[in-house]
């Protein structure tokens, strides 16, 4: 499990009462059917993404918060991260 990813900037976050919204922004104006939900999980990961921490020390801090093992957890970030990937929200630095 290797591998540094960084956010697009097109995509903005937000976290709105007890919810995690991520909001794709093409050209200046949102697009609302593309608005994705995220769950306290995915946004701790969303939250570890930023151009420099790898998928590794990621799995450690998503164990040490959530309590899972740690191939359960670098099982989730991957595909989470696949998911992104192909939505385009983050690439590969």
């Amino acid at each position: 499990m290797t591998g540094v990813y960084s956010k697009n900037p097109d995509v903005v976050f937000r976290k709105i009462a007890d919810e995690f919204l991520l909001i794709p922004v093409r050209q200046k104006a949102i697009d609302l059917k593309s608005i994705y939900t995220l769950n306290e999980a995915a946004a701790f990961i969303w939250d570890l993404i930023d151009g420099n921490t790898d998928i590794l020390r990621m799995g450690e801090r998503f164990t040490e918060e959530f309590e899972v093992e740690a191939p359960q957890a670098a099982s989730d970030i991957t595909s989470l991260l696949s998911q992104f990937e192909a939505l385009s929200f983050i690439r590969k630095t």
